[in-house]
């Protein structure tokens, strides 16, 4: 009996110096609404995997929202406590005035994760072979056309003139548009891209991101109310993907897969290490949760040369570092 007593109280306390050993029952259910499901996430899904989240007492339930619009409505709207989508949203709505925005408060993916597909293989690919060809981009306004958009016009394009950009179709229906044959070129994440190759739908030939160079790209966001009433925990949410972050940047691409299998179901362990290593190549993640000027300003000026950016508000307008920069700190 006293021996099972020291072991119960030894086991107390090693529980109590981990938030890990937390009931469930005690986990907040937390709701975040993520634009679309994809490796270029992998932090985020790693995060969940690994405990950061319940180690910060959060129970993550994780919606798609099939598009960046999606997202911030359901972030307005109250029905999801957090939002991963693309910065020029939080861009639209602060020049749209509205007082009570959203704030980025972390900072995910730091260049295009999009891949483009052709129809045909072409092992010696160069951007001057899509003159007069069309490309299905995804939606007018949002970060995937208007990047796309940014790197043919750096290769001397002009859309609409001497190449044809479909930019009506939701991003989650690009890749069926695509099958059903519309375009020559269709840009596409990972697994997505990967998965459209294995089944000779298409062919890898070239990476936005790469083309493109580093760009803020993909983001966490909260409501103004809850990072003014809840900081410790806006806090720990930044917490959790910043020790997702410090974890990726240090394992290897099959740990990462495994920690991500649980949701990609349909794709195997050894594509999900394929496509991790992809994006690793191309530096797609970023390595803590801080989103500097240089980046932000890169960002206005992308969102400017599409001609969609009613004014540039300034940095500390929308974007709130000071949670990532204190988890950091610690």
């Amino acid at each position: 009996m006293k021996k099972t007593a020291v072991l119960l109280l030894a086991l107390a306390l090693v529980c109590a110096t981990l938030a890990g050993c937390k009931p469930k029952s005690e986990l907040r259910h937390v709701v975040l609404n993520e634009v679309t499901r994809s490796v270029f996430y992998a932090p985020l899904y790693v995060a969940v995997s690994k405990g950061f989240f319940a180690e910060e007492g959060i129970e993550l339930e994780i919606i798609t929202g099939g598009g960046s619009d999606k997202s911030m409505t359901a972030l307005l709207a109250g029905d999801a406590q957090v939002a991963l989508m693309g910065p020029e949203t939080a861009v639209y709505v602060v020049n749209e005035g509205k007082a009570d925005h959203p704030y980025i408060v972390a900072q995910l993916t730091k260049r295009d994760g999009s891949f483009l597909i052709s129809r045909v293989a072409e092992p010696d690919f160069d951007w001057t072979k899509l003159e007069g060809k069309a490309i299905i981009g995804g939606r007018a306004g949002g970060m995937p056309m208007m990047t796309l958009l940014y790197v043919l016009k750096q290769k001397g394009y002009t859309p609409g003139k001497d190449i044809t950009v479909y930019d009506h179709i939701q991003f989650n229906l690009m890749a069926g548009a695509f099958e059903g044959g519309l375009g020559d070129y269709v840009t596409l994440f990972e697994p997505t891209a990967t998965n459209f190759e294995l089944a000779g739908k298409g062919h890898i030939v070239a990476s936005i991101g790469q083309a493109s160079g580093e760009v803020p790209y993909t983001t966490f966001m909260v409501s103004a109310e809850t990072k003014e009433k809840e900081p410790e925990f806006v806090e720990s949410i930044v917490r959790a993907i910043y020790k997702a972050q410090q974890y990726v940047q240090k394992a290897d691409d099959k740990d990462i897969a495994e920690a991500m299998q649980p949701f990609f179901p349909d794709t195997t362990l050894a594509d999900l290490e394929t496509v991790s290593k992809s994006y690793r190549q191309i530096d797609a993640w970023c390595a803590d949760p801080v989103m500097t000027e240089d980046a932000y300003g890169r960002l206005l000026d992308v969102i400017e040369g599409q001609g969609d950016l009613m004014g540039r508000p300034a940095l500390t307008d929308l974007v709130d570092n000071s949670f990532a920069l204190k988890v950091m700190g610690q």
